[in-house]
């Protein structure tokens, strides 16, 4: 799969990985929006929508927790910056054609380095969180569908997934 880019940015000429120097780089705002979903039994769907859970409010811990690991991306992933994000939000909606939960997550900021890895890490641990407090009801449920749909700022520019809707 061909991701648009040039090269690798966090192996050196040796092969060996190290943290990218954003140092000379242009502040610039910085947006990036990801998405994915937890696809589960409508039972369990419904369940979660009248807020029916054993563990409690399903959605709102969700979008609580995706929140919380967007500000923890640079102690989850090695090579990300630590960032001084200045938005995180996490939109999620049900969705009966899954059956399931459709999870946004969106980052911003002003600096030196993208936003991209803290608005999938939120939907990645949303989803995650999901799962964890649903799976009494039903252990079947499946993440996916995890990507990035769009991104802006920066010197590589603007990118929205192709299969992004305008």
């Amino acid at each position: 799969m061909n991701s648009g880019g040039t090269g690798l940015t966090h192996i050196d000429a040796s092969g060996e990985a190290h943290m990218v120097d954003v140092g000379d780089k242009a502040e610039t705002t910085r947006i990036a929006t990801a998405e994915g979903h937890v696809r589960m039994a409508p039972a369990t769907l419904q369940l979660i929508i009248e807020g029916n859970a054993k563990k409690g409010d399903v959605i709102g811990t969700a979008r609580l927790a995706g929140i919380m690991a967007a500000k923890q991306t640079s102690n989850l992933i090695p090579l990300c910056h630590p960032l001084m994000l200045t938005k995180i939000s996490v939109d999620i909606t049900n969705d009966d054609a899954l059956p399931g939960l459709r999870i946004t997550a969106t980052a911003k900021l002003t600096g030196k380095t993208g936003v991209e890895m803290e608005a999938l890490t939120a939907v990645s641990v949303a989803c995650l969180t999901v799962y964890d407090m649903a799976k009494a009801a039903d252990k079947t449920m499946e993440i996916g569908g995890i990507r990035l749909l769009e991104k802006s700022g920066g010197k590589s520019g603007d990118f929205r997934h192709p299969e992004h809707p305008t």
